[in-house]
């Protein structure tokens, strides 16, 4: 058997006094190495019109063509999704470069994260649609499953749209970077 890690030189890791520190997955070394992805900032909306709902995800991806549907992880924690699930569809919105305040904005606890900013209702569900983003998704909630400390949530894309020119807004070993 072949084990995957035959052809690593482990000389290259400098000298730790354990190196099972830097490949075990316990929290702060999974969180190190896995930021090192870039992962697109996206603010998932929903709820009720008069009382809408919005939280930042870190995993948003494409999942299926046929049928369309996209994948969201959000944390079984979250006090925001509790909302978007009841309605049962939500809006993705993918955040366009400079839109760092937004991300910090839906990325906190509590408060009216909706207070002062611009949205309109998406076309297919209602849901939020925050203004002068890259990009959003409008799905119903198609299926739900538990994964560990999060929920893997399954959309069925209803509608969708790239709204402006321009780069994304992405995350990367802990900072907000633009991606033109």
């Amino acid at each position: 058997m072949l084990h995957y890690w035959s052809g690593w030189d482990w000389g290259r890791l400098g000298r730790v006094a354990d190196s099972s520190a830097l490949t075990k997955p316990h929290s702060d070394n999974f969180r190190s190495v896995l930021g090192r992805l870039p992962t697109g900032v996206v603010v998932v909306t929903g709820g009720e019109p008069s009382a809408p709902s919005g939280l930042v995800v870190g995993s948003f991806m494409s999942v299926s063509l046929e049928p369309p549907l996209v994948a969201v992880c959000v944390a079984r924690t979250s006090t925001s999704w509790p909302a978007i699930e009841l309605a049962g569809h939500f809006c993705a919105n993918v955040l366009a470069e400079g839109q760092e305040d937004l991300a910090r904005r839906f990325a906190r606890k509590g408060g009216d994260k909706f207070a002062g900013i611009a949205w309109s209702p998406a076309p297919a569900t209602g849901s939020p649609l925050l203004g002068d983003v890259a990009a959003w998704i409008d799905c119903r909630i198609y299926e739900r499953y538990e994964a560990g400390d999060h929920w893997l949530v399954l959309g069925e894309v209803l509608e969708l749209s790239g709204l402006r020119e321009g780069g994304a807004l992405v995350f990367h070993s802990g900072s907000f970077r633009p991606l033109s």
